[in-house]
């Protein structure tokens, strides 16, 4: 009776989710909605549930490209080529042969939009030499992130013995990927496309890029294991979410859920910019080569709020009169205070924007002669 009990708890734990009036309504085994400048969670259930991504692990594949691309390691025209063990590769794939080469664009066309293993292999391979080396990589970066619940066996997503992660580790890879790389949004925007000079048809598997409005990417998977997941991104109102849906009994259910998810954020939250209420003033810099300093708002500045509190924001302003030199870029001068509805929710630093040096006796010595033999 105590085994059917823990087994009883241990399927509960991962049942199917249905959320109907206060939230959205979703079908899946965990769900997550986090919003992303802030990096703050609207909505969530079994969010770090040890789950298979499936083709979802593919985020971290492009955030590792990505990388490689900035830190000039490749270009967008460098040719990848491909080796029999990438060709080889199941599941989705672009059919790309043994010594083919493509660009690191097309490839990252092949992964974003067409989830092709095989590409997800060559650039790998291509990368760090072999694809375990890159997945070490992978799980290095997942580290950094703070992703605890994730280890990574492959570059791809399929099926692999302790492959595994979570629906807010999800959500922290597709955040560092669109913050960071914005570039991202050229491929995972495109509904339709084509490679090898037109001679090869893309379509996207993430739906939403057609059908919800505001969509940005992420990523699509499935297997039979990990069932449907998704990573979907849209943006509205300068304002960007990440809704993770793994787990979906059906594809239908998982675009669903991710869309109901989506609706939720955009209709609860608001961004809003804490501003004083009037300009900031120079700041007096005493003894310095310059008579004033001109401070700035450091930090963070947007605020996420339910929408009904969006329009409660004040702010009440903190600035010394004057500082003695020297002052350096980034010293705090004082701070903003952001109120809503009069309750104090926070206080962004205010700072220098520049340095200014102290005046030395010299140049003190030069100004005085200045002042008495040019009639100043």
């Amino acid at each position: 009776m105590k085994k059917l009990f823990v087994l009883f708890l241990a399927l509960a734990v991962l049942l199917p989710v249905r959320v109907s009036a206060a939230g959205p309504e979703v079908s899946a085994l965990a769900v997550l909605l986090m919003e992303k400048s802030t990096g703050q969670v609207l909505y969530e259930e079994n969010a770090h549930a040890p789950l298979e991504p499936a083709s979802v692990t593919k985020i971290m594949t492009l955030l590792l490209i990505e990388e490689a691309l900035d830190a000039g390691q490749l270009a967008k025209d460098t040719m990848v080529p491909v080796s029999a063990n990438a060709a080889g590769m199941g599941g989705s794939q672009v059919y790309l042969k043994e010594g083919e080469e493509l660009s690191a664009d097309e490839m990252l066309k092949a992964i974003a939009v067409a989830s092709g293993n095989d590409a997800s292999v060559a650039m790998a391979e291509y990368l760090s030499g072999s694809e375990s080396a890159f997945v070490e990589k992978m799980n290095q970066k997942a580290a950094q992130l703070g992703m605890a619940d994730t280890v990574f066996q492959n570059c791809t997503g399929l099926p692999a013995e302790g492959h595994h992660t979570s629906a807010y580790d999800i959500a922290l890879m597709s955040r560092e990927l669109i913050l960071n790389h914005p570039d991202i949004r050229t491929y995972t925007t495109i509904w339709m496309d084509a490679l090898r000079d037109g001679t090869f048809q893309l379509s996207n598997t993430n739906k939403l890029i057609r059908f919800y409005p505001g969509a940005t990417g992420l990523k699509t998977g499935s297997t039979d294991s990990a069932l449907y997941c998704l990573s979907a991104t849209a943006e509205k109102e300068g304002m960007e979410l990440i809704a993770v849906v793994l787990g979906a009994p059906t594809s239908a259910d998982r675009f669903e859920s991710a869309k109901s998810l989506l609706n939720y954020g955009f209709a609860s939250y608001a961004l809003v910019t804490p501003a004083p209420s009037e300009p900031l003033s120079p700041v007096e810099v005493t003894l310095g080569v310059k008579g004033s300093v001109m401070p700035e708002i450091d930090g963070q500045t947007q605020l996420l709020l339910p929408r009904e509190e969006a329009g409660q924001v004040t702010t009440t302003l903190d600035l010394a009169d004057a500082v003695p030199a020297p002052v350096e870029e980034g010293q705090t001068l004082g701070h903003l205070t952001v109120l809503v509805d009069g309750e104090k929710r926070g206080e962004l630093p205010l700072v220098a924007g520049e340095t200014v040096e102290k005046l030395s006796l010299l140049r003190v010595y030069r100004g005085l002669l200045t002042t008495l033999f040019c009639g100043g």
